[in-house]
């Protein structure tokens, strides 16, 4: 079950004040297919730069994507469950129903089935657990609080530690890396 993630998104009223206009839990969350246990809650996503704050609506109501869209945004936090040696991703399900343009690719699969690139550059912190970061060349442990800066490069992220671990992303569209 994906973790239930409490937004708070502020705006204006009609008299220009600014007010809080969502206070939920973000509707948009997803156990991926593919990924037994990886969720996925998105919690505001833009389309557009510079981004328009005028208007009340949720941007974050529409089908699930991994990537941002051209001079889009995504606000997001995951859910990167445990794996053990008898863990069963399929990469081609989980990528599909994240709608990626940016499949692993055969050769880098050999190192992990999730292996792969994004067009983005992503800033994510991990709220709670710990998990690695898969690199090409080496790994990273990460531990809550540690700061991640995801620029376009080939990764993967692995639970070892037997709890789930929370991470909170923002992905901005970006040029493609190498």
């Amino acid at each position: 079950m994906v973790q239930k993630i409490r937004r708070f998104v502020t705006g204006h009223n009609a008299a220009g004040k600014a007010i809080v206009l969502i206070n939920d839990h973000a509707p948009n969350a997803t156990e991926i297919k593919g990924w037994p246990g990886l969720g996925v809650t998105e919690v505001w996503v833009t389309d557009e730069m510079p981004v328009n704050n005028h208007g009340g609506t949720d941007r974050s109501l529409r089908p699930m994507r991994h990537d941002p869209t051209e001079s889009g945004t995504i606000f997001r936090v995951v859910e990167i469950p445990p794996e053990s040696a008898g863990t069963k991703i399929d990469p081609d399900a989980a990528f599909s129903h994240l709608g990626s343009h940016n499949k692993p690719k055969a050769e880098d699969s050999a190192k992990h089935p999730t292996m792969h690139k994004t067009n983005s550059i992503d800033y994510l912190v991990i709220i709670s657990g710990s998990m690695h970061m898969l690199m090409e060349e080496g790994e990273v442990e990460l531990h809550a609080g540690d700061c991640i800066v995801q620029r376009g490069t080939n990764h993967a992220w692995v639970n070892r530690s037997g709890k789930p671990c929370l991470l909170a992303a923002v992905l901005i569209d970006a040029k493609p890396a190498p």
